[in-house]
């Protein structure tokens, strides 16, 4: 339970900051497109993986075992921990972050920041935090 707590406060606080990034309006006229888009990407990039190795604790807590992260989101959805409605969302995160190991040039990086500052990546990373939250309350 110790290890799933410490990857949940992680991720958690991953989502904070990447909410903080996307959220506020003054970034643009303080930082350059280019350090912005670094900025955004990172933090995604942070989330998500904060995120997968949530689900893979939470899962081994329940019995389950999972060592990608797309494995470990098919089992979240058959968990209940995803609901249906973000299943289109999650595979959207998965092909951006698996763009982002492979940005090579500016015109990329800027087409994934575009989708990534997207509020249903932030809705989904919330939602999920609040079913983990409310699995916690009544008892992993």
């Amino acid at each position: 339970m110790e290890k799933f707590a410490r990857s949940f406060e992680r991720f958690k606080k991953a989502y904070r900051k990447f909410e903080e990034v996307v959220n506020n309006p003054f970034l643009p006229d303080i930082f350059k497109d280019e350090f912005l888009i670094e900025i955004t990407t990172k933090r995604f990039e942070y989330t998500y993986e904060a995120l997968w190795k949530t689900i893979k604790e939470f899962l081994r807590l329940r019995g389950l075992e999972c060592n990608s992260p797309k494995s470990c989101f098919k089992e979240a959805f058959k968990e209940g921990l995803i609901t249906t409605e973000y299943e289109e969302v999650i595979f959207d995160m998965i092909v951006l972050r698996n763009n982002l190991v492979h940005v090579y040039d500016e015109e990329m990086a800027k087409e994934i920041y575009s989708k990534i500052e997207q509020d249903k990546f932030l809705k989904a990373f919330k939602t999920i935090i609040n079913k983990i939250e409310e699995i916690i309350q009544n008892g992993v």
